[in-house]
């Protein structure tokens, strides 16, 4: 079964794309995405879709903004348990797509992405979460052996795999993520390398290039700030 690739789910000229082992980022995607949050000095925008939702409270007629959300899900994480959507509550993430024998760019994503594990690590807010693009391939015990040669431990860094067109159709709907085959492409797959952070109330707050260190630094420093924020 050939797998499939991941770019983000918007339509082209607003697109970043990943060719083989680099990410092109294009102005158009964080244009739209921070043009459909909301921002100001001290807090990260809410990306993604938002609509106006009127409401009477007191005899009076109250219009609020509710934006797009992770919505509840089903996976298996390495250790073979359930994971859902409830066993991040009050907590942030960091969510991305890969898969385990990825010849390209899921090895400098995963690279970085234990940079952010080791300075968050012990932290009860923070979480990242990674799940496989090829389900068929990458069983809990696949997931478990690729965490441990990664030297992660514990339960702060979550690998899940479950049903492909569930993971496929959480990415494009909720992540902003979608899949494509391509079997010519080196393992059968190309991917995006984007890391998402999540907020305790299921918000995305920043897309970031995974695959670099200049990304990744960004990421850790929103996360330190999405962290100072949600406190009371």
């Amino acid at each position: 079964m050939s797998r499939k690739k991941l770019i983000p789910a918007l339509n082209r000229p607003s697109s970043f794309w990943v060719k083989t082992n680099h990410v092109i980022f294009l102005s158009g995607l964080v244009a739209f995405l921070y043009g459909c949050g909301t921002s100001s000095n001290d807090k990260l925008p809410i990306l993604g879709q938002r609509e106006a939702v009127t409401k009477v409270v007191n005899g009076k007629s109250v219009t609020d903004t509710v934006y797009q959300s992770i919505p509840d899900f089903k996976f298996i994480s390495q250790y073979g348990d359930t994971v859902t959507a409830h066993t991040l509550d009050h907590k942030i993430y960091v969510a991305d797509f890969f898969f385990t024998s990825c010849p390209t760019i899921c090895p400098k994503m995963k690279v970085q992405l234990k940079r952010v594990y080791e300075k968050f690590k012990g932290n009860p807010d923070v979480m990242l979460l990674s799940h496989t693009i090829d389900p068929d391939h990458d069983s809990v015990a696949v997931l478990n052996e690729f965490a441990q040669n990664l030297g992660v431990t514990g339960r702060q860094w979550l690998f899940v795999t479950g049903d492909r067109d569930k993971i496929y159709d959480l990415g494009q709907t909720s992540y902003m993520v979608t899949a494509q085959a391509d079997s010519t492409a080196p393992g059968g797959v190309i991917h995006s390398g984007a890391f998402i952070l999540v907020d305790k109330d299921k918000h995305i707050r920043g897309i970031y290039d995974g695959t670099t260190e200049a990304g990744v630094d960004k990421l850790m420093t929103d996360m330190t700030r999405l962290l100072a924020e949600s406190k009371p």
